[in-house]
């Protein structure tokens, strides 16, 4: 009677709790510890997408780039230079990584040479974990609002592309003609050599100087000089046209709301 009693409080704990059911194993229950490693481990993982992130809005803000413009609620002024904004936000994402990357190898360190069974080493895992969870939320909401209130200069974007960019479309032009990728490859390159020997943009060579270099040539080149044809023709799934970007979008959307119910 007392067994089944006990059973059925346990059972009503278990419930209670949120658990999926009782660990069978009961060395297994007192010193397992993978999903403290695992979750320190995505952590990591999570600070160093955030790194990334706030390493590339870092170096497009500078002036060398000005590609995007930090929310002076985000950023502190220097104290030497006046004129100086510094994207202090960002700067602290960007390190915080290195601290969680930390927290995850300090514990595996922990466990890779302990004996089965509970052993005190294993109170270190504890400001580990806290230090992740705290330091991902507030990453989080940093992160989520510098983007929130980041500013995106298109036009000066669109001023910083340069004509080199179209060797890829070279190569690519020719393979739609039938030429083998080798054979395109090597002569986009040959392309791109007699334009700095010329002096000028690829662009700017004539017709019979790119029949020079191959036959397949033909007027409709210079379809090819347009930015905005050059993202379009690349219709393939994960392609950079309008449509593929709006579909990536669209799975992006549906995993995060998907995501919300886990």
């Amino acid at each position: 009677m007392w067994y089944v009693l006990c059973l059925l409080v346990i059972l009503f704990v278990i419930l209670e709790l949120g658990f999926l059911g009782c660990i069978p194993n009961s060395l297994q229950a007192v010193s397992d510890r993978d999903f403290i490693a695992e979750f320190l481990f995505w952590g990591a993982l999570v600070a160093t997408h955030f790194s990334k992130l706030a390493e590339d809005l870092i170096l497009y803000s500078t002036k060398e780039f000005g590609f995007v413009t930090i929310s002076d609620a985000y950023c502190t002024g220097s104290s030497l230079m006046p004129q100086k904004k510094n994207a202090d936000s960002l700067e602290l994402v960007r390190g915080k990584s290195g601290r969680l990357i930390g927290n995850c190898m300090a514990v595996l360190v922990v466990l890779k040479g302990l004996p089965s069974a509970f052993n005190k080493d294993l109170q270190e895992d504890k400001e580990p974990l806290f230090d992740t969870y705290k330091t991902l939320i507030e990453l989080i909401q940093v992160a989520t609002g510098t983007l929130g209130s980041l500013k995106i200069h298109k036009e000066v974007c669109y001023k910083a592309l340069s004509p080199d960019m179209f060797a890829t479309d070279v190569a690519y032009y020719l393979v739609k003609k039938g030429v083998s990728f080798r054979d395109a490859h090597k002569v986009a390159g040959e392309v791109v050599a007699l334009a700095e020997n010329k002096n000028c943009s690829i662009t700017e060579l004539s017709l019979p100087q790119l029949n020079s270099l191959s036959d397949y040539f033909n007027e409709d080149i210079s379809l090819l000089w347009n930015y905005e044809n050059s993202v379009e023709q690349y219709q393939a799934f994960g392609g950079t046209s309008r449509e593929n970007v709006y579909v990536q979008i669209q799975l992006l959307e549906k995993w995060l709301s998907n995501s919300k119910h886990l």
